[in-house]
């Protein structure tokens, strides 16, 4: 089963909020997932973003894979540094 790291949109029209899922790559955006591992709030000023770090390594070290847009938000909060390192 390939894993991703994604977003799933919640919100009204005009008004989004995403949760950050670890999910199975053939399901569909905003369908099962398998566990959440943060959240993103682009409308504040700055983006809130909020990550469970140890939950996020974990599913790293277990191979999944962040879709561009999560992988850019776990590069701001220097996730990716941090999981880079632990492989050295």
């Amino acid at each position: 089963m390939a894993v991703k790291l994604r977003s799933q949109r919640f919100g009204s029209k005009k008004n989004p909020f995403y949760r950050i899922v670890a999910a199975d790559s053939r399901s569909p955006r905003d369908g099962r997932f398998i566990e959440i591992v943060g959240t993103y709030n682009p409308l504040t000023d700055p983006a809130q973003v909020k990550f469970d770090e140890e939950k996020v390594l974990a599913w790293l070290e277990k191979g999944a894979k962040p879709t561009d847009t999560v992988r850019s938000l776990l590069v701001k909060e220097g996730i990716i540094a941090k999981f880079a390192e632990s492989k050295k």
